[in-house]
């Protein structure tokens, strides 16, 4: 993992800007590009029939955070999987997985996965800080307030459901991380 971190770190020094299409699949989910759109980890089959993986650009743009890849610290601190190909909105309802999102050491350090988490549960007529804590005092309950409708994959995402203007007025900012800075230029 080292290799390809540093590799995708020489790659943005050296072009000035972080492109989905050159990073290693290791480091694409939770990746966002000079543009500000996130980038999305995709399947396709090869010539010889076999299922690879790539990364690409989706649609959809992170508010704030621009050439970011995200540290291994917060994909562990939040319990998100780099080789998982689109984001569900179903993960929200695993009590686990809701608790580490929700925990202090993602929640206060993780801005770019709680963005995109924050944005998801939206999509879901959830409201993530109530889902947080309700989950703290009753996981059945906090369960209960999302809907789920599958796999929300970038671009159909951005196109579905865009946010609403009363939602990103809503939207908590987030705080500058602290064991997830952005990758330096």
């Amino acid at each position: 993992m080292i290799i390809f971190l540093a590799f995708a770190l020489f790659l943005q020094g050296a072009l000035g800007v972080l492109v989905c299409e050159e990073l290693p699949v290791g480091l694409c989910s939770f990746s966002i590009t000079s543009s500000g759109k996130r980038c999305l980890l995709e399947t396709y089959t090869s010539n010889y029939g076999t299922m690879r993986f790539q990364c690409k650009t989706s649609e959809v743009v992170a508010l704030n955070l621009r050439d970011y890849i995200e540290a291994d610290e917060c994909v562990s601190a939040c319990g998100v999987d780099r080789k998982s190909v689109g984001i569900s909105s179903d993960s929200l309802l695993d009590p686990q997985f809701t608790a580490k999102l929700c925990s202090p050491q993602c929640n206060q350090n993780c801005p770019n996965i709680v963005d995109l988490y924050y944005n998801l549960a939206l999509g879901e007529g959830a409201f993530l800080p109530d889902l947080c804590k309700s989950q703290q005092t009753s996981s059945r309950r906090s369960m209960a307030q999302i809907q789920s409708s599958g796999v929300a994959f970038g671009p159909i995402a951005a196109a579905a459901s865009p946010m609403s203007a009363a939602a990103a007025a809503a939207a908590p900012s987030p705080s500058s991380p602290v064991d997830c800075a952005p990758a330096p230029m």
